[in-house]
């Protein structure tokens, strides 16, 4: 039952309606199937899989809202869902921020990629691949695989109908090499698990780790370095461009609260912050990295650009503060797109006279979210790189950097590759600031 089509989703959902003598109503059907498998020190460690479905009722008396939950799909735990959601309701106090929901809506449809499924098998062999390459050079690998298939379902009392299914699979994997002095890392995400080839994905990560060896000490200062994708977008809370396009909301900007705060009060829409060069948009239609039809609201997404050409050209409005200022709200995506060039991380190295080469940041915090200052650390493979050349590896350090700034200082942008949900670009960057040095491998 874990996934339901677009006619049973809606036929149940209507079902729930049914019950609700709430002013206003909605419900939200979702469900996924999914397989994992984790491995550490070339043996597998967890395997296993999951379907699930749930379903979340609002229900509305004036201003008051209440939400109730279930997992379970007979008659008589709908109607409690739903009355436990009216009873939340009339007690709860009414909302400063209320608006209605929304009705009908017409959606995109976004390309579905996958022509497979990824099964147990699948799973098992990609893992086997994985800790194959790693056993045939004495290195040590830990991974981690998953993916599946979801959908969501949306319907409420003033007409609003959606539903969209979508896949998607992630597999990440850290090598070591057996005297733990050197480290590398390589990270991947596809809508279709047919393109998803841990065996190469290991090789790139297991070759960070051979490379890694004997690192030395620099001095820390600003240097110019070519930040790969997974250093862009791969973070344990936070990613530096992630955090900089996701945290483009109005509200906090108006309010004062943001980088995008203008002084005196407003946001800096229509203003130039970055390189001419940066343009940033999403895109639900866009082939490698399909995007969600609509948002947890019911708002359609399309295509929108938020800089262009180092211009701030959009902000994210919620439905609140977009009637609040008279303004259109905004869908919000689930992915972006970096526009770039036809350079690989290769041919960036090649043009580098003197520069570091990050494979990775990680442990990235929010320093001051006025400025958009940032601090973290590298990991799994640091280089130094001399004459377009990688010269030897280097050991780790710790950052203290803008993406504000980092977007006004390019000096090159390669190919965008896909990562995260999203499509961006290797970046080489001038005096990106390292602050200290870190003895972590």
């Amino acid at each position: 039952m874990a996934i339901l089509s677009k006619d049973d989703a809606q036929t149940l959902l209507k079902k729930v309606l049914s019950y609700t003598t709430a002013d206003e109503c909605a419900a939200t059907l979702r469900g996924r199937t999914a397989g994992n498998i984790r491995y550490a020190r070339n043996s597998v460690s967890t395997a296993g899989s999951q379907d699930s479905v749930s379903l979340a009722v609002e229900a509305r008396f004036g201003k008051r809202s209440g939400i109730a939950t279930c997992n379970e799909f007979d008659d008589a735990t709908l109607r409690r869902c739903v009355q436990r959601a009216e009873e939340i309701a009339r007690l709860a106090p009414e909302s400063p921020e209320y608006v209605p929901f929304i009705g009908p809506q017409t959606y995109l449809s976004p390309p579905s990629t996958a022509t497979t499924l990824l099964t147990a098998a699948t799973r098992a062999q990609a893992a086997a691949d994985s800790m194959a390459v790693c056993a045939a050079k004495n290195l040590t690998s830990a991974g981690f695989l998953d993916g599946g298939t979801r959908f969501v379902a949306l319907r409420n009392s003033k007409g609003l109908e959606a539903y969209q299914q979508t896949t998607n699979t992630d597999f990440s994997v850290t090598v070591r090499t057996a005297d733990g002095k050197g480290s590398g890392y390589a990270i991947a995400d596809v809508t279709d698990p047919a393109k998803l080839n841990a065996k190469v994905i290991t090789e790139r990560a297991a070759n960070k780790a051979l490379s890694s060896v004997g690192a030395k000490a620099i001095e820390p200062g600003k240097y110019t370095v070519i930040l790969e994708p997974a250093a862009l977008m791969a973070g344990d809370d936070l990613s530096l461009l992630g955090g900089l396009v996701f945290g483009m909301g109005a509200r906090e900007a108006d309010e004062g609260r943001s980088f995008l705060s203008k002084k005196g009060g407003g946001n800096r829409k229509g203003e130039k912050l970055f390189d001419e060069r940066i343009t940033i948009y999403s895109d639900p239609m866009n082939a490698e990295v399909p995007g969600n039809a609509f948002d947890n609201d019911g708002l359609p997404t399309k295509r929108q650009t938020w800089v262009e050409k180092g211009v701030v050209k959009d902000l994210f409005y919620t439905r609140f503060w977009a009637q609040k200022n008279n303004v259109p709200a905004t869908a919000f995506p689930n992915g972006f797109i970096m526009a770039g060039g036809t350079q690989s991380t290769a041919d960036l190295i090649k043009g580098t006279a003197k520069g570091i080469l990050v494979t990775r940041l990680w442990y990235i915090r929010e320093v001051d979210p006025q400025t958009l200052l940032y601090t973290g650390l590298t990991r799994d493979g640091t280089f130094y790189i001399e004459n377009g050349k990688i010269k030897f590896p280097i050991k780790n350090l710790r950052f203290n950097e803008s993406p504000i700034i980092m977007l006004n200082n390019i000096e090159a942008i390669g190919k965008p590759q896909r990562l995260a949900g999203c499509l961006v670009p290797p970046l080489k960057i001038r005096d990106f600031t390292f602050t200290s040095l870190s003895d972590a491998i």
